[in-house]
């Protein structure tokens, strides 16, 4: 999230905030595409962190980014935090350990997504290799120690660091250590959104199978082929996993509310001051329970924003759409990701097949696929097929989408191109994890040194 927002708008009921959600609505003529990936900066001398401050770190890169791009600073207390582009909506910005990410812009077609992370990149290598700076594609930090990664200097933050060891084992993991590509998608009516919601949750585990890349720990083997997906296991469950609410008969917009404002809020800004509301939620917020606790204690629909940006379910609700089981990776499987969605929820017969395909599955089978998904990647077994056979399925829907929507490039090519890294994986049957694992136990000898100059952008 590159910027809170500061609305004064007041919200008082389930209705109201319903309508929020609902006015992301729009016709499919106007659906876009908006990819968001991380990525883990560090010292190209040693491999180690880079700090924010200093002429070797975080708030250097942003400065030389914002020189180079000319877009609006974002700051917190005085210190720039991010960068936002006023024309095409796209943002930059720094998550807690200093995982540097791109939020895109809303685009329409994968070829110009392939060619905004690409152009993306490039700036960064510009801005960040005279400072001797390289920037990492995995899903965690293979070999730093929690208590190696640097803070990031925002205020959320800091609230948020203070809060997650009472709700979970692996918070603090999450934020400092963790890194992931997202797809942001659009929908049509309350319907298409509940038909999407519910594919999207139900075959997220198949994503995060296919895109499995953070075997390594502390600079050892972890035994897990995504251990930032068994990460979200301990975070917090408050605000995150599969959401069965969504498979529940009328699930809707008000739903999604009566869920969100039950879970509790992580702070409520005030001019520019954060106020650490933890333990309090949206709905006591709106009953008055900050009455006397911060200034002007009325929820708004800042607030509201603000607080939606803090529920980490697997597929989130805001006014579109967030697909966020996915480890960081390689630019080609930036690509890939939004390939694999957008022609898998993006053409009506394709929505549809992918429907009946888990319309069937049970919650205990979709909480087993989301349990075992991260230590068994493919091969996770599913009634009497594997995740890799339903990895498959999802990936013919897929590619029939992309085929049906027929967005050429220049050369000619539709949209299938970008699958081009799922389909090698599900032909050889490696994730990208086990293609690392068979590296370190290879040709790196066991010394993971090597995945620097392997995996770095």
């Amino acid at each position: 999230m590159a910027r809170d927002t500061i609305d004064s708008t007041p919200v008082s009921g389930v209705a109201e905030l319903a309508a929020t959600l609902e006015a992301g609505c729009k016709p499919e003529s106007d659906f876009r595409i908006g990819t968001e990936h991380e990525k883990f900066g560090f010292n190209l001398s040693d491999n180690s962190p880079i700090p924010y401050e200093g002429p070797r770190g975080i708030e250097a890169v942003l400065k030389g980014m914002e020189g180079l791009l000319g877009w609006e600073r974002i700051e917190d207390n005085g210190l720039i935090i991010g960068l936002a582009d006023p024309v095409g909506g796209g943002a930059i910005s720094i998550e807690p350990g200093g995982q540097f990410e791109l939020s895109g812009a809303p685009l329409d077609n994968l070829h110009q997504t392939c060619r905004e992370t690409n152009c993306h990149l490039a700036q960064v290598r510009q801005v960040a290799e005279p400072l001797g700076i390289g920037f990492l594609g995995l899903g965690m930090t293979p070999t730093w120690a929690r208590a190696d990664v640097p803070v990031m200097p925002k205020s959320r933050y800091q609230i948020m660091t203070r809060y997650m060891p009472k709700v979970g084992s692996l918070g603090l993991d999450m934020m400092y250590r963790t890194s992931t590509i997202q797809v942001n998608l659009d929908f049509s009516t309350e319907a298409d959104m509940r038909a999407k919601m519910r594919v999207g949750l139900a075959l997220q585990p198949v994503a995060t199978a296919i895109f499995a890349n953070s075997p390594f720990t502390d600079g050892k083997v972890n035994g897990f082929k995504s251990f930032r997906a068994e990460i979200w296991k301990d975070t917090d469950n408050d605000r995150s996993g599969p959401l069965p609410i969504a498979f529940e008969d009328g699930f809707g917009f008000e739903s999604y509310v009566e869920w969100a404002i039950d879970v509790p809020m992580y702070f409520v800004k005030r001019g520019t001051t954060y106020h650490d509301v933890t333990g309090t939620t949206f709905r006591a917020f709106m009953n008055g329970a900050l009455e006397g606790v911060i200034p002007d204690a009325r929820p708004t629909l800042g607030d509201w924003n603000n607080h939606l940006s803090t529920l980490f379910p697997d597929v989130r609700l805001k006014k579109y759409l967030e697909m966020r089981g996915a480890d960081g990776g390689p630019w080609r499987r930036i690509c890939a990701l939004p390939a694999l969605w957008v022609g898998l929820l993006y053409d009506q017969g394709m929505l549809d097949q992918a429907g009946e395909m888990i319309r069937d599955w049970t919650e205990e089978e979709r909480v087993h696929l989301r349990d075992e998904v991260p230590r068994l990647g493919l091969e996770t077994p599913f009634r009497n097929r594997t995740v890799r056979d339903l990895a498959k399925d999802m990936v013919a829907l897929s590619r029939e989408g992309l085929k049906r929507r027929a967005r050429l490039n220049d050369g000619g090519q539709d949209e299938r191109v970008h699958l081009a890294a799922v389909e090698e994986t599900l032909a050889s049957g490696m994730t990208p994890a086990d293609v690392m694992l068979r590296r370190y136990h290879g040709e790196w000898g066991g010394d993971l040194s090597k995945v620097y100059q392997a995996y770095a952008y």
